[in-house]
């Protein structure tokens, strides 16, 4: 029961963040249709899952649940991420659908990867 608290504040914490920066975001940056707002919030979440994943292999304790399952599950937006993609699929974007993925998936591979060896030094 514990450990679904952790997750419960973890998830609120994650999801008024990833609003506050993908909101701030989004102002600041409005590159045409693409989505900035949402790109920056997945990439500062998979760098953070890697770093998060890295010390709790680690040290094994609750934390884990607030952090890793709370905070970068309500933080990340991979869900939002998909149904901006059909958006742009459905608006004809086909070169900003293409580089949203590829720059998505390219840049947060490399941003957990580079979470995890941070962490684990």
């Amino acid at each position: 029961m514990r450990n679904l608290f952790y997750i419960f504040i973890g998830g609120g914490l994650g999801s008024v963040m990833r609003f506050l920066v993908s909101s701030y975001t989004q102002k600041l940056w409005n590159i045409n249709s693409f989505p900035m707002g949402t790109f920056v919030v997945n990439v500062i979440g998979c760098f953070l899952i890697g770093m998060f994943s890295a010390y709790f292999l680690k040290v094994d304790n609750y934390l884990k649940f607030l952090l890793i399952t709370g905070f970068c599950g309500g933080f990340t937006t991979f869900s939002t991420f998909s149904a901006e993609n059909i958006s742009l699929w459905e608006n004809g974007n086909y070169v900003v659908l293409a580089f949203y993925i590829l720059l998505s998936v390219i840049i947060g591979f490399g941003a957990v990867y580079l979470g995890l060896n941070i962490a684990k030094e």
